[in-house]
């Protein structure tokens, strides 16, 4: 049987949305980047503190203000050992869900999402025709980047250093040819939905706009069927489309998933369970990860 997250003694919190979460994630990103390099070592609250110049009682605070974790909590949820029990099972994971059907409405960490995909000519004309507006937005993990289209939420990436730009261009390429119009309004809704846990229970659905090949596509409908608190593996994933031997080329297709969280590619672990590459950096998907385990904990 699958182990879960859930296994792990939290003690009880009332998890939030931060009120500063740009400001909160920049200091809780230099504290997952050293719990993530010295998780051997099992570094203690003291040695997290001193290492980012705080007192203890501000980072144990700091930490359950915004992920409902504490540092050592948070520090059993990225071990390997609990990332090989996330994946014993993650066939029948995918197994379980299988029913939901890749055209059907799926429930993706209690957002109701309903996906659907542009036509293979979209995508290989790189766009051209499509309206895409776009808006930065603050997020538990640092700001973000949306990008729609008039049918739905279509990009989502983060920024870094500040460069909003770099952020911009990198959905941009994948679509070259549509028109951008910085739109804040019209995605500041999708962003409220998004990262606030409390609204995920909302019946109307978080529309999702697949753009990208058929091969593509495909992984990133089996990605939404992963639900929170599990994890599946590249292979697995590759067996589930049909193409047993395409492990690679499926890891290929989840780097280039282009909407980030929603579309959960942070939930796909190597093989042994190591958190391999991510797009927008390995400190954040654990980021991500703990973030989710947080919720998960405090719904159970």
């Amino acid at each position: 049987m699958l182990s879960t997250l859930r296994d792990i003694a939290i003690e009880p919190a009332a998890i939030e949305v931060p009120q500063g979460p740009m400001v909160d994630y920049e200091r809780v990103r230099e504290i997952i980047a050293f719990i993530s390099e010295r998780w051997r070592e099992q570094p203690s609250l003291e040695a997290i503190a001193e290492h980012v110049g705080l007192s203890t009682t501000h980072v144990h605070h700091l930490f359950r203000r915004w992920s409902g974790l504490s540092p050592k909590a948070f520090l059993q949820a990225i071990t390997l050992d609990n990332a090989k029990a996330l994946l014993a099972s993650s066939a029948s994971v995918l197994d379980a869900t299988y029913e939901v059907g890749l055209s059907g409405p799926a429930r993706l960490h209690d957002l109701f999402v309903t996906h659907e995909a542009m036509t293979p000519g979209d995508y290989k004309v790189g766009g051209a025709g499509l309206t895409m507006r776009f808006g930065f937005h603050s997020s538990p993990f640092g700001e973000a980047v949306l990008v729609a289209t008039d049918r739905g939420l279509a990009g989502l990436g983060f920024v870094d250093n500040g460069d909003r730009q770099a952020a911009l261009e990198d959905l941009k390429r994948r679509w070259p040819k549509a028109e951008y119009i910085e739109d804040t309004a019209a995605t500041a809704p999708l962003a409220r939905r998004i990262f606030d846990p409390h609204r995920w229970q909302d019946e109307q659905p978080l529309k999702v706009v697949l753009i990208g090949t058929d091969f593509e596509v495909r992984v990133w409908q089996t990605l939404l069927r992963i639900p929170r608190d599990r994890a599946t593996s590249y292979s697995d994933i590759a067996r589930h489309i049909g193409k047993p031997a395409a492990a690679r080329a499926v890891g290929a297709a989840v780097g280039r998933n282009p909407i980030s969280f929603v579309v959960p590619c942070h939930r796909v672990l190597g093989r042994s369970g190591a958190l391999t590459g991510y797009h927008w950096g390995l400190t954040r998907k654990q980021a991500i990860l703990g973030w989710e385990t947080g919720l998960a904990r405090n719904r159970a």
